[in-house]
């Protein structure tokens, strides 16, 4: 009497635990529909079963529609799960693909689907196809093999191409290949130009005198404004000679600090000088 008073709690125990394992997630009323363009009716219609695929591949044509109407049970009670989905299968490659279900608080679920992904059409066996049920808690997710997909493909239309997806990885390793370095003109067209330049300087002292440029007054320039007018006069002599280093040797980067350099004390010293030969202006002398 002792021993089977000993003994009734371990058979809770393990009667509780039988309990709970049995409680699974499984499927009721499964119907699979093959509706072709012509409407429906011109398809197939069949019951799934949860522990048996169909013994017949389904035929799966381009211009069909496939659609599963299910009820989710969980240990006998239609309830919707977290997950439900239908997966097909290629057998060759391996590769998958999922159509997930939309399904109502009462069980009731729905997936239909009438494009494949181009990897599973020319498969040379059926497509595997799998239902897959699950939720959170300790119930066991449903995970069985309802049928096989037969795709057929439409001879009149060629099969489309996989276009591989654009992956982002290690490249190439690339070798720039920069412009080379401009260079200056010809010695034949520098010389003539620069005999053009100064064939006008006799032209422009013409000018001057033909004018009536007053020479005279240069001495008393100098004399009132030495400075001014001999770094105005220098400084246009520098820009020249800089000028003519950046057309034969020099490169943008160094002329202009010397340019800036130079440009600067031309403006001081030119206002100076300008100065100077304003006041003289003014008193009449010019």
């Amino acid at each position: 009497m002792r021993f089977l008073r000993s003994l009734l709690p371990s058979i809770l125990v393990l009667g509780a635990g039988v309990a709970q394992a049995a409680s699974s997630w499984n499927l009721d009323e499964a119907i699979i529909s093959v509706t072709s363009k012509g409407g429906v009716g011109s398809g197939l219609k069949d019951k799934l079963s949860d522990h048996a695929p169909l013994t017949k591949p389904v035929v799966f044509g381009a211009a069909d529609t496939l659609k599963i109407i299910l009820t989710a049970t969980e240990d006998g009670k239609p309830k919707r799960p977290h997950q439900a989905f239908l997966l097909l299968r290629d057998q060759d490659t391996g590769l998958e693909t999922t159509f997930p279900f939309s399904v109502k608080d009462n069980g009731k679920g729905k997936v239909d689907f009438k494009d494949l992904p181009i990897q599973l059409l020319t498969s040379s066996q059926p497509l595997r196809a799998t239902l897959l049920l699950a939720s959170f808690g300790p119930s066991e997710a449903f995970s069985n093999h309802v049928f096989n997909l037969d795709v057929t493909l439409d001879p009149n239309v060629p099969v489309p191409k996989y276009e591989k997806a654009l992956r982002y990885g290690n490249l190439g390793e690339i070798h720039h290949i920069f412009k080379a370095d401009p260079k200056s003109a010809p010695l034949v067209i520098s010389l003539f130009f620069v005999l053009a330049v100064l064939a006008t300087v006799p032209i422009l002292f013409g000018t001057w005198a033909y004018l009536g440029a007053n020479l005279s007054h240069l001495s008393k320039a100098t004399a009132a404004a030495p400075v001014s007018h001999g770094l105005f006069f220098s400084s246009i002599i520098c820009m020249e000679g800089i000028f003519f280093l950046y057309y034969y040797k020099w490169t943008l980067f160094k002329m202009l600090p010397f340019a800036g350099v130079v440009g600067l004390v031309a403006f001081l010293s030119g206002s100076k000088a300008l100065s100077e030969v304003q006041s003289r202006r003014l008193a009449g002398e010019r």
